[in-house]
């Protein structure tokens, strides 16, 4: 619990017992409020600066959706914010799309590859005849820490997971396609890399699996495993792909049959698929009643209104769709067509719609924390609050609201 003031000090708030004010209050603050709020005593400083607090208010934090924004003024000097967007009843306009961090990059761009318990994972995309097709690059947004990881050169991300036994993270990898030729002693298959070891990536097998996970989209973690929709031929034949983190092995999963393709989410403790039709204009959405004996429950269907949203916003042939989760167990439904980025409830109504050419969707979710990871200061070229992150006065952090 709370410390007490020290001697001499006295708390801000008199009538309020510090088990409110901090337990309460302060651990469900975002972590931009709670760095404010850090300042008003050392009392509170010390409360919340404490792991067992920390750890309190990440559990507090809201997964919400990730997106991103890509500035690209010329070819040496690109940036990304990182944007995640705050769907929550009640949320003003005006907040429910504020960059949470911008990077800066001189080599091409950041690409989002991965999200886990506040950590992202990057990719900056060079010019393979050069460098490596990507190098990775790891980072907290909310602590402003960051450290390039180069071991994994040479290697495409599958998946990042947490780590139970050893309260670790680590990555599942695959050879990287665009090398022409594989880096002395880089076979086929997976393999494993721990976040902030300074061993390489250590190779598991199952070549197998790798053939199918292989581009394919953003894997779902859930109950420390990876999850991945692998569409076949037939609908009915299609499966979920699933890595267990501890076992270091896979798995095929039963999956429904949908028409076209798929995509995964987490949703109030159960592993949700909305699975769409080839026109992209009706999405059906499963959540599991029982995950250990594979077992598939319809929730509903959703008809999206396309000749409406033609005539207003210019929708054209072609639209990326996105489904996502909330943590107060709504299913959320995004589509990003030219400058418009649009948010569908379960129904098929328009809830929220978003003006801005450059944000783009992801399927990756982002639950901010303030725990300070031991990985980070043992990484060569571990930096904090400076490059590539682009400090909050270079930069509006704001986008424009609904119209």
């Amino acid at each position: 619990m709370a410390e007490a003031a020290t001697a001499g000090e006295a708390p801000p708030h008199r009538g309020l017992p510090d088990e409110i004010t901090i337990w309460e209050i302060l651990v469900r603050l975002p972590p931009k409020a709670l760095l404010r709020c850090r300042a008003v005593c050392r009392a509170w400083r010390r409360a919340t600066s404490s792991r067992g607090f920390l750890l309190a208010h990440h559990a507090h934090q809201p997964a919400l959706p990730l997106l991103y924004l890509h500035d690209a003024t010329d070819n040496l000097n690109q940036s990304l914010d990182i944007v995640p967007l705050d769907h929550r009843a009640g949320a003003a306009a005006a907040d429910k799309l504020r960059s949470v961090a911008r990077l800066g990059s001189r080599v091409n761009h950041f690409e989002l590859e991965a999200s886990c318990d506040g950590l992202l994972l990057l990719a900056t995309v060079g010019d393979p005849r050069f460098a490596p097709a990507s190098y990775f690059t790891v980072c907290n947004p909310a602590t402003r820490q960051c450290a390039p990881l180069p071991l994994l050169c040479g290697f495409s991300l599958a998946g990042m997971y947490p780590h139970t036994p050893t309260g670790g993270y680590r990555l599942l990898l695959y050879p990287d396609g665009m090398w022409i030729e594989r880096p002395p002693g880089v076979q086929g298959a997976c393999y494993v890399y721990a976040l902030g070891s300074c061993q390489p990536p250590r190779h598991i097998g199952w070549p197998e699996a790798e053939k199918l996970i292989h581009g394919l989209a953003v894997s779902v973690p859930f109950r420390g495993c990876l999850h991945w929709f692998v569409q076949m031929v037939e609908a009915e034949n299609s499966m979920i792909m699933v890595f267990d983190g501890v076992a270091e092995s896979f798995r095929q999963m039963r999956a429904p049959a949908v028409p076209g393709a798929a995509d995964l989410f987490e949703m109030d403790g159960m592993l949700g698929m909305a699975g769409f039709n080839d026109a992209m204009t009706t999405i059906d959405i499963w959540m599991t009643r029982d995950y250990d004996s594979e077992v598939w429950a319809f929730k509903c269907r959703v008809e999206l209104p396309v000749a409406e949203l033609s005539v207003r916003f210019g929708l054209g042939k072609y639209w990326d769709l996105v489904v996502s989760s909330s943590d107060d167990d709504d299913v959320l439904i995004l589509v990003e067509s030219g400058k418009w980025l649009l948010q569908f409830d379960t129904g098929g109504k328009l809830v929220a719609r978003f003006y801005n050419k450059s944000l783009s969707t992801t399927q990756l979710r982002l639950k901010q924390t303030l725990v300070q990871h031991t990985f980070f200061p043992t990484i060569e070229g571990y930096v904090v609050n400076t490059w590539p992150f682009i400090s909050p006065d270079d930069y509006v952090d704001t986008y424009p609201p609904t119209i």
